[in-house]
């Protein structure tokens, strides 16, 4: 099996494990966070340690591609982060009311 076989290339910034709704951006930030492969399938049970070894194996055979690309998704998170802050949904806007609520209660 070639190595590009374990993944799904959806877009230029999308690649998940095939098979399965996760992406190698997931199984990649716990690596080098310092989990070993077996705990990060700890944290992705319906994986198996051989698509984890996979990932592992595609990031360091492209490290300098791959980095950039959980660049750029951490990128596109903390936008998106900042993005809900400044416009809260009403969802999040009634639940903001009710923790205020609830800590001047205290």
């Amino acid at each position: 099996m070639q190595l590009e076989e374990y993944f799904e290339f959806l877009d230029p910034d999308d690649i998940r494990i095939k098979g399965h709704r996760i992406g190698i951006d997931n199984v990649l930030n716990y690596y080098l966070k310092g989990c070993s492969p077996e705990n990060i399938l700890e944290h992705f049970p319906s994986l198996n340690l051989e698509k984890i070894y996979a990932t592992l194996t595609f990031y360091y055979h492209n490290k300098t591609e791959i980095d950039a690309y959980l660049q750029r998704i951490n990128d596109w998170k903390e936008r998106h982060y900042q993005e809900a802050l400044a416009h809260p949904t009403p969802q999040r806007q009634r639940i903001q009311k009710i923790i205020e609520k609830r800590l001047m209660d205290k």
